[in-house]
């Protein structure tokens, strides 16, 4: 079976062509971005719908393939911004008349966690799920994806980019701050607060404390850099801990954008280290959005014997709030 992936639900465009045994024939992908400012939803769209037709052609030719090779098309169907989901299920729906095959819509939180079992071989991991709009504890119990634990206000990555973009850095902020952080030492930590309740994080209150201390213009930037990441990511570390004690679980993996930071993977490293577990990271092109995990995804759930996750194409649609705890995981 080939399975054409799209994946639209924030800032990236993504098109991916893989087979039922996980081989990834091509996985491409493109990222809207900003010099100032954050993710602006109708501009992302905007740049999603240009590009589309360019990079579906791109796809088949990277894989040797056409569009009657393809068996089924696989579309993140949401969590996301409504504008770029639309996108995505447009041109899916688009490319479904065109070739007469069927679509599956699937969670794109779910996505993360299942390519990175397929790409890690980690069997019954606990989920540090950090990306910009989302920052989820993810682990299967009682048949579902559960969530132990997640942010209270606003994702990892949605706080490091609001930071970067308060102090001009444009957008995607993470890199330059994970760039600055490395110019500095433990000599140059700063205190900030630390906001862990239970397995919950929030980081509004870093964000203000953060800003205050720039514009006090008594710190550096640098130093500033470092101290957000020595803070929140052992924040994330310690509640992904919590959740793998409470669950008696021996793996840890990582899904999302921010996970990309190696400063994260690190700390990663040693929890497990120090608990006997195994910790477990994709490459990179895994972890952040892209289009190979929705269309795995997809292959996932229409090979399901339970329960073929598809709906009839009328009623497919975007699912903008969905949660990862709302998807019956029966494919497992």
């Amino acid at each position: 079976m080939i399975i054409l992936g799209i994946e639209s639900t924030a800032h990236t465009f993504g098109i991916a062509i893989l087979d039922e045994k996980g081989k990834v024939y091509c996985n491409i992908k493109d990222t809207y971005t900003t010099e100032k400012g954050g993710i602006i939803p109708l501009e992302a769209a905007k740049h999603h719908e240009r590009l589309k037709y360019e990079m579906l052609e791109e796809a088949l030719k990277v894989s040797e393939l056409e569009l009657k090779n393809i068996d089924l098309i696989s579309v993140s169907q949401g969590p996301g911004l409504a504008p770029c989901l639309l996108q995505g299920m447009h041109f899916a729906k688009e490319i479904s008349k065109k070739t007469n095959k069927e679509i599956v819509g699937v969670n794109h939180c779910i996505a993360h966690l299942e390519i990175g079992k397929l790409k890690t071989k980690a069997k019954d991991p606990v989920l540090l799920y950090c990306s910009g709009a989302n920052t989820q504890i993810i682990a299967y119990a009682a048949g579902k994806y559960r969530i132990f634990g997640e942010t209270l206000d606003m994702g990892i990555g949605n706080f490091i980019d609001s930071f970067a973009r308060h102090v001009g850095l444009g957008f995607p902020g993470g890199p330059k701050i994970a760039e600055l952080a490395r110019k500095a030492s433990e000599k140059d930590f700063v205190e900030l607060p630390y906001s862990i309740k239970g397995m919950d994080v929030s980081f509004s209150g870093i964000l203000t404390n953060l800003r205050q201390k720039f514009d006090s213009g008594k710190y550096k930037l640098e130093s500033l850099s470092y101290s957000l990441q020595e803070t929140a990511f052992p924040m994330l570390i310690e509640a992904a801990e919590r959740a793998m004690a409470h669950l008696r679980k021996k793996e840890l993996l990582l899904g999302g954008g921010v996970a990309c930071n190696t400063r994260l993977q690190e700390m990663a490293k040693i929890m497990c280290k120090e608990r006997g577990a195994k910790d477990f990271c994709p490459e990179a092109q895994f972890l952040v959005d892209n289009a190979a995990m929705i269309a795995w995804q997809g292959f996932l759930q229409k090979k399901d014997a339970v329960k073929p996750h598809t709906e009839e194409f009328s009623k497919l649609d975007i699912k903008p709030y969905q949660r990862t705890d709302d998807v019956e995981v029966t494919w497992k």
